[in-house]
């Protein structure tokens, strides 16, 4: 089996500015104080993925996830180490991501698919499945700006597993939207993933992880502490975690969190 994704020490750091005005600079200078501070979002993290793997990746807030998953897309760039892979990398890391606020449904459908590597002739085949999917009715012809998060979900979500993808990407896509849209999108990506695309699944739903994955990533401050087994993986994240009030379960705590399916 050929290897997907393959991930070789990458780092990524951003520069924090405590200070934005002259003013607030020289005070802040006069006073020695720090102007900025180096972040490190992602610390030497390195893996490899094989072509059909289901990888969950999790962690809590702020542990890297997202930027790891951009540096995958090759939205940013690392600032250290390598990232290699192969095919068309589709799917939604954020939600209405390249949409056009001023734009219609319809010409943000063309927009955003010809982002993702679609051309127009691939659109066209796959347009009727795009807007069924997706159920946003009337609204097809309105901008984009009177759209709900939900209908923005829908609209980006459908338009991602409907690319012809080797590797797709998706970044809490379950976490806006309705529990029958969160169904229906739960099908869907199992579909893909019997086709052997490569699968990359950000979530904090435990359950969906274990209905989803293969395998589990888990990120602390940026750095990778797990690389392994599904429930090991949760298990290891939710170790030191005490319950959510009245929760006996995972599944229990999934749904206080409203992230269920």
């Amino acid at each position: 089996m050929s290897v997907s994704i393959e991930v070789d020490h990458v780092s990524k750091h951003f520069t924090m500015q405590y200070h934005r005005t002259l003013k607030q600079m020289a005070v802040a200078s006069v006073r020695r104080l720090p102007l900025t501070e180096q972040f490190q979002a992602v610390q030497d993290v390195s893996f490899t993925v094989e072509q059909g793997e289901s990888i969950g990746l999790m962690g809590l807030n702020g542990s890297g996830k997202s930027t790891l998953l951009k540096v995958l897309n090759g939205v940013m760039r690392p600032d250290r180490g390598t990232v290699l892979t192969r095919g068309r990398i589709a799917g939604l890391i954020a939600t209405g991501a390249g949409f056009h606020p001023q734009l219609t449904g319809r010409e943000n459908l063309y927009l955003n698919g010809a982002i993702l590597g679609m051309n127009e002739r691939e659109i066209d085949r796959r347009f009727d499945e795009i807007v069924e999917f997706a159920d946003i009715g009337k609204f097809l012809e309105t901008p984009v700006s009177h759209y709900s998060s939900g209908m923005y979900a829908r609209l980006g979500f459908s338009i991602a597993v409907h690319v012809d993808a080797d590797i797709f990407l998706a970044d809490e896509v379950l976490a806006v939207g309705d529990r029958p849209f969160k169904k229906k999108c739960m099908e869907k990506m199992q579909e893909i993933r019997r086709q052997g695309t490569t699968i990359f699944y950000v979530s904090h739903a435990t359950a969906s992880v274990r209905a989803m994955c293969d395998r589990v990533l888990v990120l602390e401050q940026g750095r990778l502490t797990f690389d392994g087994e599904v429930d090991a993986g949760i298990r290891h994240l939710h170790d030191d975690e005490p319950p959510l009030s009245g929760a006996t379960t995972e599944e229990d705590v999934d749904a206080e969190l409203g992230s269920d399916v």
